[in-house]
């Protein structure tokens, strides 16, 4: 049997922007793509702390380094800059395989740096 197990999450990151005229997706800085394990291109689910929407989109990098995490397109109309966001990325994975698997966790700080990985 295959799970849908949680893979990695950037928690309570904050929105730097919201471009609603711009192919739809999530920008998300490269180093902190590099830290999670999260790809370009990969799915992941974004809950929106301040107003409680989820959304699924796909993931396009932004400079390494700048912070960036921004709602692009139609995903636009769910956040604005300062609002907190969960990023989350699944994976799937067998029954067997679960109970060794450990998801990565990416804490960042008030500027989307990482402050601590689990």
């Amino acid at each position: 049997m295959q799970l849908t197990i949680l893979k990695s999450k950037i928690h309570r990151a904050t929105l730097t922007g919201a471009n609603l005229d711009y192919e739809g997706s999530i920008s998300i800085d490269e180093e902190l793509l590099r830290v999670s394990g999260i790809y370009c291109n990969e799915q992941v689910h974004v809950v929106n702390v301040n107003n409680g929407t989820r959304l699924i989109t796909y993931v396009i990098p932004a400079k390494s380094g700048s912070g960036e995490i921004a709602l692009n397109g139609a995903a636009a109309r769910l956040g604005m800059p300062g609002d907190i966001v969960i990023i989350i990325a699944y994976c799937n994975i067998d029954e067997d395989e679960a109970e060794r698997h450990v998801p990565r966790i990416v804490l960042v700080d008030s500027e989307n740096h990482v402050r601590n990985e689990e």
